[in-house]
């Protein structure tokens, strides 16, 4: 059984997606959701889900110490990025390589980079008149969004798109995708 940790930052859609998925599942399961927001709505997905949430400060989250003990004490196997805003810090690349994936609401190599997530991804597809979207799942490097890609999801956007309805259609893509791709990495 490999467990997977979650860093997230805000609501946590992508992270009751993949609570829900894991649930009962054979070979993996969540089991803790780290947010750098006290006030993040992905806390009580944790909790109405019996799984347990640690809000961490920028400075418990860059303090090797802390962290990994945190890690270790939920024998952490994967941590999957669902809306985490942070950098990730070099010890927690070191320690599992190739075993932390992030999310992004675009086409990488465009639209990510720092400040680049939500509304603002969106708003800079649609203003730079692209006729696609999608979705990245990728490892995490030491870079923002510039790791290897693991998978891309394309969708069309309307003639009349906004940042708003390109954000529903993109969200139903990564509640899809990003389950059964951690699924498929960890077997």
């Amino acid at each position: 059984m490999k467990n997977i940790v979650i860093f997230a930052s805000g609501k946590g859609s992508n992270a009751a997606a993949l609570i829900k998925h894991f649930s009962n599942h054979p070979a993996a399961k969540v089991c803790l959701v780290v947010t750098n927001n006290p006030s993040a709505a992905v806390i009580q997905a944790a909790h109405s889900n019996k799984i347990m949430s640690a809000v961490v400060s920028k400075d418990f989250f860059g303090d090797s110490e802390k962290m990994m003990r945190l890690l270790q004490a939920v024998q952490a196997d994967w941590i999957v990025l669902a809306g985490f805003l942070q950098l990730i810090p070099p010890f927690l690349l070191q320690h599992f390589p190739n075993r932390i994936v992030n999310i992004h609401p675009a086409l990488l190599p465009e639209f990510g980079g720092k400040g680049m997530y939500g509304a603002r991804v969106h708003e800079a597809v649609i203003a730079a008149g692209k006729t696609e979207s999608g979705i990245t799942i990728h490892y995490v490097n030491e870079k923002y969004d510039e790791g290897e890609i693991i998978l891309q999801q394309k969708l069309t956007l309307a003639i009349n798109e906004t940042a708003e309805s390109l954000a529903q259609k993109i969200q139903s893509l990564e509640h899809e995708w990003l389950p059964k791709t951690i699924e498929q990495l960890i077997r």
